[in-house]
């Protein structure tokens, strides 16, 4: 039984200039819809998500709203509203918009979140407070220097490979945010960053999946192409 509101916020402001195209990564077609449709969906459909805020680029809420909401029916969706600069940017527009209770932050780039990801990820926020989902690192990894000089080989066993939704009580990471924003300089690559300047807090990992890539690259979407026509989802 669900017992705390949940918001989704969804990012789809990124400009994607690693993808090579005019057309925005997270509205390029796969299967025949947009990339961005299908982590919507995902929320849409899951009975743990009360509201969907959707972060869009400046300029483009019109445009998510008539193709994409409107034409694809993603009713939970209550907000459209503008991303900023950066990424971080982008979670700080959406998080002011929300209600109390627990927050998913994902990437629209992201389109293999599933339902079972999503109840994952309800479970461990319910307990920890801040959660993110990964999964273990298949491959070695090695830390470099400026010089691509080799300085330290962590343990397999320790290194986590970092996805997205990350999942908040809604509270936690607005303080960790006006926190974060009132900083001259920001270097931040996820949310769990902002959650752990704060003083107390541990972030959990929860598992998400290897097929929940993020759109990045032309490969990516021939990658996605292939996990798509494998699965389910429509």
């Amino acid at each position: 039984m669900k017992e705390r509101y949940c918001t989704a916020i969804v990012l789809s402001a990124g400009s994607g200039k690693r993808m090579g195209t005019k057309v925005h990564k997270q509205y390029l077609l796969m299967g025949g819809k947009p990339v961005i449709y299908y982590s919507l969906r995902a929320f849409q459909d899951s009975q743990r998500i009360d509201e969907i805020i959707l972060v869009c680029g400046a300029g483009e809420e019109e445009y998510c709203r008539r193709e994409i909401v409107d034409k694809y029916g993603i009713s939970k969706v209550k907000k459209i509203i503008p991303g900023g600069a950066e990424r971080y940017d982008s979670v700080w527009n959406g998080l002011r918009e929300t209600e109390d209770g627990y927050v998913y932050i994902h990437d629209g780039a992201r389109p293999f979140i599933d339902e079972r990801m999503i109840e994952r990820a309800y479970e461990c926020v319910s307990k920890y407070h801040a959660c993110v989902a990964g999964m273990p690192s298949k491959d070695t990894v090695k830390i470099a220097d400026a010089d691509n000089i080799v300085t330290q080989t962590p343990a397999r066993s320790s290194v986590w490979i970092v996805q997205t939704p990350q999942v908040f009580e809604t509270e936690l990471i607005k303080q960790a945010y006006a926190l974060l924003m009132e900083k001259e300089e920001i270097n931040i690559t996820d949310d769990a960053m902002a959650a752990e300047q704060m003083p107390g807090v541990s972030v959990r990992l929860f598992y998400g999946s290897y097929e929940n890539i993020k759109i990045t690259t032309p490969e990516d979407l021939e990658i996605a192409e292939v996990f798509l026509n494998n699965s389910s989802v429509i």
